[in-house]
């Protein structure tokens, strides 16, 4: 039987993998005139990472790329949904994180970074995910 949480937990799984998804869209020029772009984005990475040489920029970029786009997919299939939100929960609070040292919270919060990390890891609490490839495997 579906509940009400049940739906919310769905909505909370998407609303995650959407936000990844998005992002990695806007840096790929998936969003047209409205996307940030790869340069703009590797430009950002070294802002937001200023506590490493700059020439890790392009190396970063990648890697969160990377792996926002495999927890993005992962989150809107729902395989390891626990495991996948986790590590969405982490990765977000490394960002906020670096945000926060190299600008000030201000923007880590203006961003909702900690919100969005704090939703994944709520995320990954619920004992099960209706609407998901883990839903099938539990059964």
């Amino acid at each position: 039987m579906k509940t009400r949480q049940d739906i919310a937990v769905f909505l909370l799984r998407i609303a995650l993998a959407s936000g990844f998804l998005s992002a990695v869209a806007s840096r790929l020029n998936l969003w047209g005139i409205h996307s940030s772009g790869w340069k703009n984005f590797v430009s950002y990475t070294a802002e937001v990472n200023s506590f490493f040489p700059s020439s890790w920029a392009p190396t970063l970029a990648v890697l969160s790329t990377t792996a926002e786009l495999i927890i993005g997919i992962l989150l809107l299939t729902g395989y390891q949904v626990r495991k996948t939100s986790l590590a969405a929960s982490v990765l977000t609070f490394l960002f906020g994180t670096a945000m926060s040292i190299s600008f000030g919270c201000k923007e880590a919060l203006d961003y909702s970074v900690f919100v969005f990390s704090a939703g994944a890891f709520l995320l990954s609490t619920f004992p099960r995910y209706l609407w998901s490839l883990d839903q099938f495997s539990h059964e």
